[in-house]
């Protein structure tokens, strides 16, 4: 009887001292007690904390060596260098190499994208590799996979309609195809265009930093002031060099506003940066101006394809996936941060603001502003369309094709 309240007694202090304990004063505090027991105390103290016995032993020679040598400088560390177990890539060098291999193919948009995240589960990973010869567990999948630049995403509206049966595959494709392009050293783009910004000092979500009960006052109602207009920004990223071009229109936003901006990208950063080039490689959303359905954009394309003497390949993104376009999370998110909370008072203001947004992994922009007209309504009739040289791909044609310029200069 008498030892059950003893170990009950134990069990009690165990629980409150616990938490503030760590490994080396826990096992010393559990000898101390063991010791006042007297005999049988490392068993009655094994039964209340749930320490093993050789775990109080220990704490006992510690405290033993102690007195033999009071004035000994206790480690820092709580175990020896190099103890504990190894972590699973020590042991398994070939398992983060056979977990990008899984994931990869599954990834929304460009794997060197430093913001990742994967259609597969950590379970389902985890299996597929115990499969492969990398026993694993999903925990230890969760830690590589956030290692690898991954993360847990919340909701996030991405949702645009039904999802194609052939999404997946068509994110593998651009995937293939644009390492392609980067290892024979073609310039590949992401191109798309930014919300329309209304031009005046009308509310910007966000804040900024503002003296104390001085905030800057803007207009009640967001009604589109006729002098100053607005502004459509159209950008184009260029993936391989982490660099932006922004032409910002005035007026619409067509296919021929689309393709001048991609024109004066490459007069402006893209020559300098490949002058050898002889294709470029270009993903675009499936709708808007430079939509897969969007016959002026094929025929704009054969037009810039013409100046600029160059082949055009272009791949889509599949409907309801516009928000994977790497340019979305690449670039124009960093371009909202930058002016959230601002008045965009003018378009001299848009233009500064969009030019000077940087980042840590040294994205630059540069940014101009198109003051052209660019006139909606325009009927591409049929014998226009055929004389576009567009030449589809085998895996959807709809998505992925080519346009070659209709005559190359002879240099």
């Amino acid at each position: 009887m008498q030892d059950a309240v003893a170990i009950a007694s134990m069990k009690l202090k165990y629980r409150a001292l616990s938490p503030l304990l760590n490994e080396r004063l826990r096992r010393q505090w559990a000898a101390t007690e063991a010791t006042a027991y007297g005999w049988g105390g490392i068993h009655a103290v094994s039964q209340a904390t749930g320490l093993s016995a050789n775990t109080i032993r220990k704490g006992q020679q510690e405290l033993a060596d102690h007195q033999t040598k009071p004035h000994t400088v206790l480690p820092k560390r709580l175990r020896r260098e190099g103890g504990g177990r190894k972590r699973k890539t020590e042991s398994d060098p070939q398992l983060l190499k056979a977990l990008e291999a899984l994931v990869d193919p599954a990834t929304r948009g460009d794997p060197e994208s430093p913001l990742r995240w994967t259609c597969k589960s950590t379970y389902t990973l985890a299996e597929e590799l115990t499969q492969q010869g990398h026993p694993v567990s999903a925990r230890t999948v969760g830690r590589l996979l956030r290692t690898a630049g991954y993360s847990l995403q919340g909701n996030r509206k991405t949702k645009e309609g039904g999802i194609h049966p052939d999404r997946n595959a068509q994110f593998e494709h651009i995937n293939a195809t644009v390492k392609q392009f980067q290892r024979r050293g073609q310039p590949v783009i992401s191109v798309d265009t930014k919300k329309k910004e209304l031009v005046g000092d009308f509310k910007n979500g966000g804040r900024e930093w503002q003296p104390k009960g001085e905030p800057e006052e803007v207009r009640v109602h967001d009604f589109l002031d006729k002098k100053l207009g607005k502004a459509i920004p159209y950008g184009v990223y260029d993936l391989t060099n982490n660099q932006g071009w922004v032409s910002v229109g005035i007026d619409h936003d067509t296919a021929q506003f689309a393709t001048a901006a991609i024109g004066r990208w490459w007069k402006k950063m893209g020559r300098p940066r490949y002058p050898h080039a002889s294709e470029l490689l270009i993903m675009a959303d499936g709708g808007g101006s430079n939509g897969s359905r969007c016959r002026l954009w094929k025929v704009a394309l054969q037009q810039l394809a013409n100046q600029l003497q160059m082949t055009m390949r272009v791949c889509h993104f599949p409907p309801g996936t516009s928000k994977w376009n790497k340019i979305e999370h690449r670039m124009f998110c960093h371009i909202t941060q930058n002016w959230r909370g601002r008045p965009l008072i003018s378009h001299e203001v848009i233009i500064h603001l969009i030019a000077n947004t940087v980042t840590h992994q040294g994205l630059k922009i540069r940014a101009e502003l198109d003051h052209r007209e660019y006139p909606t309504g325009t009927k591409v009739s049929d014998a226009e369309l055929l004389r576009v040289q567009l030449k589809r791909h085998s895996f959807h044609g709809d998505w992925n094709y080519t346009i070659t310029p209709t005559q190359m200069k002879v240099t």
